[in-house]
């Protein structure tokens, strides 16, 4: 485990390659050899700034009816840690009416899922030249979110976890966006249509990060008192209101650290399959919890000071209405109204919780990690 002290200088270490240490130009002293290996290093990051530019793919959340294309007998026969990147084609028709094919690869990636589910769980991975001029231009290889298993209920769950994003973002910028398909998957090998199920396209890290004006952390070993206090506090309070405790802050597990120029480090929450808020057939608990259910909350959020948890608390109560406005938009809508039903009333608990001031504290101030 660092120290709380030895991380923050290893995240000031990370983003003084980004920081501008201005010259003496004016004195006419010569810049010193720090100065020079700090401009450098600024404009090396503003070309790979510019080279990873995600283009226009998530500055909307209109879903996009695609085909995939690929051989699902070799991508569902791949497992283990070094399984090989397969072609692939992913099309869709432009507002001209024309059908744009798309080249690209797939490889597989999870743990559970890759063992358990009729289609895994993919990175896709697009060469910038052959995407020019498609949608898909600027992504590089972002996280594609299939359903697990070829029939409604497991496709609801796709839409579920893309509702779960959204109102992550809604509450901050310093979150991922993520975009719904209308998934065609087609076998390469037959020309047979597999499966017609909806599927997320996630925020790659790395532009997510660029997007919030620092770096990537991938340092174990975080604690409360590395990390921006009110960001602290709210994924915690978030992770509590959709009963997720499949994350570790410190473990890196689930979770991104991202810095900006000043040197605050921001948690980031992914990958909300295992909450009580969508309920998955396959969510189980950590035995070594005290609960029985995903269903059950439990606060795992950090400790951090009182003041900056009644702010999170507030902006919860603040957004309580835009929140549950997104069951009702088109994207909600795609949820079947039982499930929408479930899900609000689910959040209702939330909302009794953190209206009661004594509950607050029995249940997220006093079980937060690291008193």
């Amino acid at each position: 485990m660092l120290q709380a002290r030895s991380f923050r200088l290893l995240a000031a270490a990370i983003t003084i390659a980004g920081a501008v240490i201005p010259f003496t130009a004016a004195s006419g002293q010569k810049p010193t050899d720090q100065q020079k290996a700090a401009k450098k290093a600024e404009q090396k990051a503003e070309k790979e700034n510019k080279a990873m530019d995600p283009g226009k793919f998530f500055l909307t959340e209109e879903p996009l009816t695609v085909t995939l294309t690929t051989n699902i007998k070799r991508i569902r026969g791949d497992h283990g840690d070094k399984t090989p990147w397969r072609p692939a084609t992913i099309s869709y028709t432009d507002s001209t009416g024309k059908v744009v094919v798309v080249p690209t690869e797939l490889k597989t990636r999870g743990i559970w899922r890759l063992k358990n589910c009729d289609f895994p769980p993919v990175r896709m991975n697009f060469k910038r030249p052959l995407t020019k001029g498609t949608l898909f231009h600027g992504l590089d290889q972002p996280k594609l979110t299939s359903f697990c298993r070829d029939d409604d209920n497991y496709e609801q769950y796709v839409i579920q976890e893309l509702e779960l994003y959204r109102i992550y973002h809604l509450l901050t910028p310093k979150s991922h966006t993520a975009r719904l398909l209308q998934m065609t998957y087609t076998d390469s090998a037959s020309g047979k249509v597999f499966a017609k199920r909806a599927a997320i396209l996630l925020e790659e890290p790395q532009f997510m990060a660029v997007r919030i004006g620092g770096p990537l952390m991938k340092v174990k070993g975080a604690r409360s008192a590395d990390l921006e206090p009110f960001h602290n506090a709210l994924v915690g309070v978030f992770e509590y209101l959709i009963g997720n405790t499949d994350f570790s802050i410190g473990g890196l597990h689930n979770i991104e650290l991202v810095t900006d120029s000043t040197g605050n480090v921001f948690p980031i929450p992914f990958d909300f399959d295992f909450s009580g808020a969508i309920n998955t057939r396959y969510a189980t608990t950590d035995p070594s919890l005290s609960i029985q259910r995903v269903r059950e909350r439990l606060y795992r959020g950090y400790c951090g000071p009182a003041d900056e948890v009644a702010k999170v608390v507030a902006l919860f109560k603040e957004k309580k209405d835009a929140i549950y406005a997104l069951y009702k938009d088109d994207i909600g809508k795609m949820l079947k109204p039982k499930l929408v039903d479930e899900t609000l009333e689910y959040f209702d608990d939330f909302y009794k919780t953190i209206n009661d001031p004594r509950q607050v504290r029995r249940e997220i101030t006093d079980q937060c990690l690291g008193q």
